[in-house]
């Protein structure tokens, strides 16, 4: 059973950071493509950032370019994803996902989590 577990989530002010987390278990693949995805109240879910299997190729919407920084740990199941200089604007709940291939994908993942909310004050 394929299990993704977001970490990380909570209050910030305007102008801070946070770092997410995900943990993918149940995946027997070699290549996993992982991403963030985030949903505000009355919107659709929207892309935010992306990386490839080695780690080696990201991708990001143009909102979030120069703040926030996607990134896989040493074990390849791990993603995370730095947030800094926050806007209130990126208050949502954000999604971890993943699917099998080497590549960063803006769409078309198969996996999900159950979402970790971020709210960004004024």
């Amino acid at each position: 059973q394929v299990q993704l577990v977001e970490s990380g989530g909570g209050l910030v002010q305007a102008g801070g950071s946070l770092r997410l987390s995900c943990v993918a278990s149940g995946l027997i693949y070699s290549s996993i493509g992982m991403g963030w995805f985030r949903q505000a109240p009355g919107k659709e879910r929207e892309f935010v950032a992306a990386i490839n299997w080695s780690g080696s190729s990201t991708r990001y919407t143009d909102s979030v370019k120069g703040r926030f920084t996607i990134s896989r740990g040493n074990a390849k199941n791990t993603v995370y994803l730095q947030m800094n200089s926050l806007k209130p604007e990126d208050t949502s709940v954000y999604y971890c996902a993943a699917t099998i291939g080497s590549g960063n994908y803006v769409s078309g993942y198969d996996y999900w989590g159950q979402g970790t909310q971020v709210t960004v004050s004024s």
